[in-house]
Formats: C-alpha cells, sequence, structure tokens
C-alpha cells in the first residue's frame, strides 16, 4: 500500500465498507459517514441514506466523541458535501 488516500476539497478519504471517515485523524474533529440504505439503479448499487457523524478525536470515550449527527435520506456525494461544510465549521477553516 502507497500510504496515499482519495481527498475531497484537501481531507482524505477512508472507506471500508459501508463506513468513511472524512479529515485527519490528527486535528480535532472528523466525520464518519455511515452508509444506512443502497438501492438498486439499472443494475448499479447506489447510495440513498446515510448517517454524518461529527467525532470528537480527543475524546477517549465514544459515547462522548459524538459532537454532531444526523440521518439523511440523500446520496453519498451530498453527504459527502454536509461532512465538508460540518468539519470546516468545526475546525474553523
Amino acid at each position: 500500500m502507497s500510504g496515499k488516500f482519495s481527498t475531497y476539497k484537501g481531507y482524505p478519504l477512508v472507506r471500508c465498507g459501508d463506513q468513511i471517515y472524512y479529515g485527519y485523524m490528527s486535528d480535532p474533529y472528523v466525520i464518519w459517514i455511515q452508509i444506512l440504505r443502497k438501492d438498486d439503479v439499472e443494475g448499479e448499487q447506489m447510495v440513498s441514506k446515510v448517517r454524518v457523524v461529527l467525532l470528537d478525536t480527543n475524546e477517549p470515550n465514544p459515547m462522548k466523541a459524538v459532537v454532531k449527527n444526523a440521518e439523511r435520506e440523500c446520496g453519498l456525494y451530498e453527504a459527502i458535501d454536509i461532512a465538508d461544510v460540518w468539519l470546516k465549521k468545526a475546525l474553523g477553516a
């Protein structure tokens, strides 16, 4: 593995199955996107429902690390756009 990740607007996107992390784990906040539902569209699996979660990376208790979360009936691109807005606001960027 080369150690390089896909990026979006300057932040890394790391996907493992139906979970995506957006942002640097070394920053105070990171986004966790869970794919909750996929629909078949012309033979392709398309994301149709997601949960977007803003996590505090400095909080050792995972139950307390959730700063903000929302479920949306939307595709992956819209979810990543939501994630980008939340992350930039949280980081003061």
